[in-house]
């Protein structure tokens, strides 16, 4: 479909735990508005924005897809993001490109702990937020206790736009409170059930407190409405439907719908919701930029476009999807990218359903579509103009939890694994891959056990290269406690022109998470300006190679105090020697230690299980940082050292018979228990002898 104006368009980002049924919703959505000739599902393979073989064969998303909705003459943008916690960058990537996200909820299990990360990140980026509650037909589903539970978690801005019509399995509509008119569905229908004024006789006073409740919510958003309110004792339904979509577009209000994605309850409704009381592009006003600064959104503005999402396949190669934030965007035009400093050819511009693209002319401001091929442009890249460059702001990309190293099953292998990872790279937000430069071992880096087998896979199934994998290692990292001066002095003298470099240097820890600063303190000549930034590249290549244990040296500063040189013997190379030279002098007077990463750990679980659990969390130095009622389980929240939690899974699962789960971030670094930094450095210190 084709709209031609901003107000047309309704950009929403499917979010929530996983097995909510986002995916299952946005086929729904297809289905509903004649995308689909049938309602596709996850469990049949065939959902639209679920096309990878891995999500298909798993039956879950990995990747955020991208579909659309027709619907009364607008144009309804789904990103469905994934709900799984390893997933998490490419759920805020989703989020962050849409106007509205629509926090899909079970209405069973109600908040998770997914649900809550990703609220308060559309709190963090002023991100309007509705709330869709899904598989209203369960047993034990509850709009009242849910609601409550949200409210609770989240906001007592959380109001109801809809009621059920029936509960658990005779759930068969909803009350549309903002239009006072009903839906009523056949089950496995095609969500098209046409709204009625037939109320139901049954839910009239309910009706009645429920719709007075968000007539008061609204005119309680503006001074306006509530003189009108006060005034009539009421609001008219346009009054109610333009105070209402204003209020959760300044995210005064939560608007909460529910139906059921699986059999077409309430899709319809949903959409005539979306349209109703979600914001349209332009409705959003800005949009941030990297530098904490916003972009005016204009539609007559130069074009401006920011790339969320980057497919690649091994058949049709590169797809970027981008929203356009400014202006219009035209096939067969040149735009630039400021961060890499390049031009891109745009060609073809692309329509997307899921992995299926068409081909379109143009896309105005707010809509979303492809492009293939482009040769510079990654993920988080702008695409504007050249007279009018720009760059967006995007997500921040936490740093990887665990490595794994890697080599290929098959020798001459190298360079097809190097290209796949790249590509995987493109498109994974959250996957790293690199040569360990102490042991030459390519490693790979994901949120966790589960994400790094995902990408093994993904090698073999898409590229057709097998690789072994070895024992996830722990990025440890070396620091330093206390200042220390440095002497280091490089004098050579062979035959011939020597060798000469002296330089003083003074190290100090830094709190403040900076990884490395160097700081020039001579004044005068006592080292040639040309020369004083080998002293520098020499100190960072040390640090790099560790101290204690080979792990890099960070958050600690270098001031440059003093230094001789010689008129013919200096040079970078000698400057450089004395810079590490000066390094590991003042190691030796820092008192330097080991530093570990400390993961931020949620593990759902039964009330049985509690006890064993806390038991081996303690066993794993963990330290508890509270637990919390979540319906029939219990959440307990707690910070473990990444190295404890290596084969935590199979553990996990031995402990509750595969009950429980966990999800787990980074959260900081500490610092590593003496004894055990003991055993780390001598098993270095041997595995170098072993090499010598």
């Amino acid at each position: 479909m084709h709209v031609d104006h901003p107000a047309h368009i309704r950009n929403i980002a499917l979010a929530g735990h996983g097995d909510t049924g986002k995916t299952t919703l946005a086929s729904a959505l297809l289905y509903t508005s004649g995308v689909s000739n049938r309602l596709n599902r996850v469990e049949d393979g065939n959902a639209p924005t679920d096309f990878d073989a891995e999500e298909i064969s798993r039956g879950f998303s990995i990747g955020l897809g991208v579909c659309s909705a027709p619907w009364r003459k607008h144009k309804i943008n789904v990103i469905d993001t994934p709900g799984a916690g390893i997933f998490g960058a490419e759920a805020r990537a989703g989020v962050r490109a849409a106007d509205a996200m629509m926090l899909v909820v079970n209405a069973v299990s109600g908040v998770e702990v997914t649900t809550e990360k990703l609220w308060n990140y559309a709190t963090d980026i002023a991100l309007p937020t509705a709330i869709h509650l899904n598989k209203m037909d369960r047993e034990r589903a509850d709009l009242g206790r849910t609601l409550e539970s949200l409210r609770a978690s989240f906001s007592r801005s959380i109001v109801p736009i809809q009621l059920p019509i029936g509960s658990e399995g005779d759930f068969t509509g909803v009350v549309d409170l903002v239009n006072n008119r009903v839906y009523r569905y056949a089950v496995d229908g095609d969500g098209r059930a046409a709204p009625s004024d037939d109320l139901p006789a049954e839910l009239a006073d309910a009706i009645e407190e429920a719709r007075t409740e968000l007539i008061e919510a609204v005119a309680e958003s503006s001074e306006a409405l509530m003189e009108l309110y006060f005034e009539e004792g009421t609001l008219s339904d346009e009054q109610l439907r333009d105070g209402l979509r204003e209020a959760v577009r300044t995210r005064q209000l939560f608007p909460l719908t529910c139906g059921v994605a699986a059999h077409g309850i309430g899709t319809s409704a949903l959409c005539d919701a979306i349209l109703d009381v979600l914001p349209d592009p332009l409705a959003r006003e800005t949009f941030p930029t990297a530098d904490d600064d916003a972009l005016a959104i204009d539609a007559e503005g130069a074009p401006a476009a920011l790339v969320f999402k980057t497919l690649n396949d091994p058949f049709s190669g590169k797809i970027s999807i981008f929203r356009v934030v400014r202006g219009t965007v035209a096939a067969d035009t040149t735009y630039h990218n400021s961060r890499a400093e390049e031009n891109e050819k745009i060609g073809h511009l692309l329509a997307l359903q899921g992995k299926q693209t068409s081909q379109i002319p143009q896309l105005v401001t707010g809509d979303i579509g492809g492009v293939a091929k482009l040769k510079h442009t990654h993920t988080g890249d702008t695409l504007a103009t050249q007279d009018e460059p720009a760059r967006l702001g995007w997500i921040m990309i936490r740093p990887a939890a665990m490595s794994f190293s890697i080599e290929p099953k098959s020798k001459g292998d190298e360079e097809k694994i190097n290209d796949a990872l790249n590509r995987l790279m493109e498109e994974d937000l959250s996957l790293q891959s690199g040569r360990d430069p102490q042991t030459g071992e390519v490693l790979i880096s994901g949120t966790g056990q589960q994400h790094v087998e995902l990408v093994v896979s993904k090698l073999k199934s898409r590229y057709k290269v097998e690789v072994i994998l070895h024992p996830p290692k722990v990025p440890y990292r070396e620091t330093v406690r206390v200042a220390a001066d440095g002497h280091g002095r490089h004098k050579k003298q062979s035959g011939g022109r020597g060798q000469f470099a002296d330089c003083k240097i003074r190290i100090e820890p830094l709190g403040d998470g900076t990884e490395f600063e160097f700081v020039d303190e001579i004044f005068g000549g006592a080292i040639p300006q040309g020369f004083r930034p080998a002293v520098e590249k020499g100190i960072q290549e040390a640090r790099r190679r560790g101290y204690l244990a080979g792990y890099p040296v960070g958050e600690f500063r270098v001031r440059l105090l003093d230094g001789q040189y010689h008129d013919v013997d200096s040079s970078e190379m000698a400057f450089k020697v004395a810079g590490s030279l000066a390094f590991k002098d003042a190691m030796t007077k820092a008192k330097p230690t080991m530093l570990e990463p400390i993961m931020q750990v949620e593990i759902t679980t039964g009330d049985e299980f509690m006890g064993d659990l806390m038991s081996d969390l303690s066993s794993r130095r963990g330290r508890p940082q509270g637990m919390e009622a979540k319906g029939d389980k219990q959440v307990i929240q707690a910070l473990v050292p990444l190295a404890e939690m290596l084969e935590y899974a199979p553990k996990l699962r031995s402990i509750t018979q595969g009950r429980a789960n966990f999800v787990m971030e980074f959260s900081h670094y500490d610092e590593v228990p003496r004894q055990i930094q003991q055993k780390i450095i001598e098993a270095h210190q041997g595995g170098e002898s072993e090499g010598a």
